[in-house]
């Protein structure tokens, strides 16, 4: 048994309906994994860009087409995650492997911003043909790390 909040949320009307409706939590599962993908996919291809990889491209406008994706991406996945959490709260609440992927995401997001806050700025000064700094490329290589073990163990949840 989980703690009194996660069993509320699993007995609520949502949690109810999530259970019980034969394509809702499919259907957001399935949206999950497809936000997970385009949030991971257009991250991991702007920090290869930022690693060295196809240093031809502008970063600034690889960044101006990919990490809108990668936000847009993250939200789909909050809101579809939260559904699927709902579903099941006091189980997934007590897996571990739950609480790996939450503290994942929570140092992926600092990652993002100390990468914003600091190598970013100066991002004009690496843009075409030029090696990023390794602080820079440091955030990127930690930044792959992070979500394709965030994406790992949210797979993992369902075997622990």
């Amino acid at each position: 048994m989980g703690p009194a909040w996660a069993l509320a949320l699993e007995q609520s009307a949502l949690g109810e309906t999530l259970r019980q409706a034969l394509w809702l939590y499919p259907i957001a599962n399935v949206l999950h994994v497809l936000a997970v993908v385009a949030m991971v996919g257009s991250i991991f291809a702007f920090d290869l860009r930022v690693m060295g990889v196809a240093r031809s491209l502008p970063v600034a406008a690889l960044a101006r087409l990919l990490l809108p994706i990668a936000v847009g991406g993250f939200a789909v996945a909050v809101v579809t995650g939260s559904l699927l959490f709902t579903a099941d709260a006091t189980a997934v609440w007590n897996n571990p492997v739950f609480v790996y992927k939450l503290g994942l995401i929570g140092l992926g997001l600092v990652n993002i911003i100390i990468f914003h806050r600091i190598p970013w700025r100066e991002a004009d000064r690496w843009s075409v043909g030029v090696k990023a700094p390794a602080l820079a490329m440091a955030g990127a290589a930690v930044s792959v790390g992070v979500w394709a073990g965030t994406a790992t163990l949210g797979r993992l949840i369902a075997y622990f």
